[in-house]
């Protein structure tokens, strides 16, 4: 027996590395535009910001740069256990984009960073399609990334993943909340269920609690696989937004955003009010999907804290002028979008009340 020690034998392997970057570089090369520059081995990821009307459509005057960090959170723990890898990419897109959606910025690129226990190219490759699949749907590339084997760190199937987003928007068209008025409507958008927020209750009403698995087909979900139901991708909003924001090109009419993530509509709606106004929403005004309601009765959970931790159905909130309200929410509609009229800003204090 050799009396050396290898890397390998400490648990890393740099030929697993080089396997999984030629399996993913497929998926990710599918996300490249004309903007991307550099090659398959570069150290770091290039792209180009300038104004070559020959290449870009978008000519910025005083561009401003935005960039977002997020992650997928306990969801992660869901797909390790029934071993589905290609969907929590979306998540990791989609927390980050519709980040930087809210104040107007465009998508421009992504990077990711997994941590795993063993890297297992074909588990990798997985993940790096979801990512893909989420960067194409947000229109932006996916320029570079970082997978890390920690042996030590992360427990066997266990696994983690973060993502970095860099957007861009005019100076003069940035959304930050402080046009909106009393009068404005709020429109909100459909989420696809959970999204990315609300887990580790959600896991301890179904798991912990309920005794369920992931392959349970509750009544109360009419059938559907729970499984499914908690591992549905968040939805990505940015080719709507993008769409009707170019459409508006002089008007304001998009007075603020919020996208409903971690403290739902309470903790994120507010973040898009100046101090002088309220968001007053009605609850009856949307319909509550079907997973909400199961989780509630399951828990149970008092409503309030049901609004508190989960988006309940809506993922993405405009405040918009009252004048264009019903075009706009046409617009949508027409971008494919569910989108219902949920509330009306009031004079206040900066927060959202429930009605």
């Amino acid at each position: 027996m050799s009396k050396y020690i290898s890397y390998e034998q400490s648990g890393v392997s740099i030929d697993a590395n080089d396997e999984m970057v030629d399996k993913i570089y497929g998926y990710v090369s599918s996300t490249y535009g004309p903007r991307v520059m550099g090659s398959k081995w570069a150290f770091a990821g290039m792209f180009r910001l300038d104004y070559d009307e020959r290449l870009f459509k978008k000519n910025y005057k005083s561009p401003v740069l935005v960039a977002c960090t997020d992650g997928v959170g306990s969801k992660v723990q869901l797909a390790s256990k029934i071993k589905k890898f290609d969907t929590v990419g979306i998540d990791l897109v989609a927390m980050n984009v519709n980040d930087m959606l809210v104040h107007g910025a465009e998508p421009l690129f992504f990077l990711d960073y997994l941590a795993v226990h063993k890297l297992e190219p074909e588990t990798i490759a997985e993940m790096v399609k979801g990512v893909a699949v989420g960067c194409r749907l947000a229109d932006c590339a996916l320029i570079g990334g970082e997978t890390a084997e920690m042996p030590d760190t992360y427990r066997e199937n266990d696994f983690d993943m973060a993502g970095f987003a860099v957007g861009v928007v005019e100076r003069k068209k940035i959304i930050t909340g402080k046009n909106v008025r009393k009068g404005d409507y709020i429109l909100g958008l459909a989420s696809s269920g959970l999204h990315s927020n609300g887990y580790a209750l959600a896991r301890n009403i179904c798991f912990k609690k309920g005794g369920l698995k992931m392959t349970d087909t509750p009544d109360e979900l009419d059938g559907a696989v729970l499984g499914d139901c908690l591992l549905e991708p968040t939805r990505i909003y940015v080719r709507s937004i993008v769409k009707l924001l170019s459409h508006y090109k002089v008007k304001k009419v998009v007075h603020g955003m919020a996208h409903i993530t971690g403290g739902g509509l309470p903790g994120n709606v507010s973040r898009a009010l100046p101090q002088t106004c309220d968001a007053v929403l009605k609850k009856e005004s949307w319909p509550r999907q079907r997973i909400f309601t199961f989780l509630q009765a399951k828990g149970p959970v008092e409503e309030a804290e049901m609004y508190n931790v989960f988006n309940m159905g809506i993922g993405y909130v405009l405040i918009v002028a009252e004048e264009f309200a019903d075009s706009i929410a046409e617009k949508l509609t027409s971008y494919g979008e569910k989108v219902y009229n949920i509330g009306r800003i009031t004079t206040g204090t900066g927060k959202l009340v429930l009605k």
